[in-house]
């Protein structure tokens, strides 16, 4: 295990010096700032966040939280006993996270060391490399099918030194999606001792004749760990709420390294009435299909490729992205380049509000034209 010194003589782990710090999305105050433009005249289709924002009865729940002069519940036994009610499992199958972010990291830290390695695909979610190299651990990175994930590729591409692997369905930042029958079949094929995380973040987007029970494939492999969110269809994002479903011999393990308290108070108890905010989600979902129609079809007029859609957001080809990406910002808009996930010619765009996906649209035109031009 090598350390390097940096100018100030600090010895730190090599591996850890050479990760690339993730990229969110720019925040509307920042671009306000950078070009003097009013911030609510600025339109964010860049973070995959929910456009609806917080529904109103985990605000409401909020306001009637107190106590906050004491730490939250440790074990979050509210929030554990609604999601196990919904997915009938005992509470001890469950993990809480600070975002599901905190689940991947988790798994990665109870896995993976300098002589293990890791499998995920080509442009799939930052953190799994992020997470892969904070260990040390060799990450195994499979060429993209389609811009998703290769099944077959992956499962070939196990070694025994494989301690953990990475799925996400939908996948981000593509948005492509893996079927059913062919997400049984390679979890039948991976051994034991390998660690599956299926990352479904997404999943409340998806059309109800593309859903699954995932929580089933839980009760038989008690290798998988389901990963899920409250940042996207819940519109919790601001809170940091997401959670992990795995047999007990896993959830264990996750919460040996879990951080203390890493679920505050106010995001436990929104995330509990937003569970049970059936109208919200359906309105959530509802939106979506819409602005994902509304996008394609303009990606289409404008003759623009892009990946079909099954999350809240689309991938679309744009050629000298860079530039375009910078001619939005001028206009106000802010999308998301991708070229650190090997896309330079792609820019994601989350789907936001009629008037949100109108205004991206009504400038897309003249940013490709200036872009282009330069």
């Amino acid at each position: 295990m090598t350390t390097a010194t940096d100018t100030t003589g600090i010895a730190a782990l090599e591996y850890v010096r050479q990760i690339a710090p993730y990229q969110a999305g720019k925040p509307i105050e920042e671009l306000a700032r950078e070009l003097g433009l009013a911030p609510e005249s600025i339109v964010k289709l860049a973070s995959n966040e929910n456009p609806l924002g917080m529904p109103e009865s985990a605000r409401a729940a909020l306001l009637r939280a107190t106590d906050l002069g004491r730490y939250p519940d440790a074990n979050g036994f509210a929030l554990k006993a609604r999601l196990a009610a919904r997915y009938g499992v005992p509470a001890d199958w469950l993990t809480l996270g600070n975002g599901s972010n905190d689940i991947l990291e988790a798994a990665a830290a109870v896995t993976l060391n300098p002589q293990a390695s890791c499998v995920y695909s080509q442009h799939s979610f930052a953190v799994y490399a992020l997470a892969t190299q904070a260990r040390g651990a060799q990450a195994i990175v499979v060429p993209a099918r389609d811009y998703g994930h290769d099944l077959a590729a992956m499962a070939a591409a196990i070694r025994p030194d494989t301690r953990l692997v990475f799925i996400a369905n939908p996948n981000n930042p593509t948005g492509t999606f893996l079927p059913a029958p062919a997400l049984a079949a390679f979890l039948a094929q991976v051994p034991r001792a390998v660690v599956v995380v299926l990352d479904e973040a997404y999943n409340e987007y998806l059309p109800p004749e593309l859903r699954y029970d995932s929580v089933a494939w839980v009760r038989r492999h008690p290798n998988l760990i389901v990963s899920r969110s409250f940042s996207k269809a819940f519109g919790l994002a601001g809170l940091r709420v997401g959670y992990g479903i795995a047999q007990p011999a896993l959830t264990d393990l996750l919460n040996r390294v879990r951080q203390p308290f890493n679920v505050n108070a106010l995001a436990q108890v929104a995330a509990a009435a937003a569970l049970d905010d059936a109208d919200f989600l359906e309105r959530s979902y509802a939106l979506n299909r819409a602005g994902l129609h509304t996008l394609t079809a303009a990606f289409d007029r404008l003759g623009l490729d892009y990946v079909p859609p099954f999350g809240n957001f689309v991938l679309v080809k744009v050629g000298p992205a860079a530039r375009v990406y910078q001619e939005l910002l001028r206009r106000g808009v802010i999308v998301r380049p991708v070229a650190n996930y090997g896309l330079p010619e792609w820019l994601r765009v989350t789907v936001g509000l009629a008037a949100e996906n109108a205004r991206f649209l009504e400038v897309l035109p003249p940013a490709l034209a200036a872009a282009r031009a330069q």
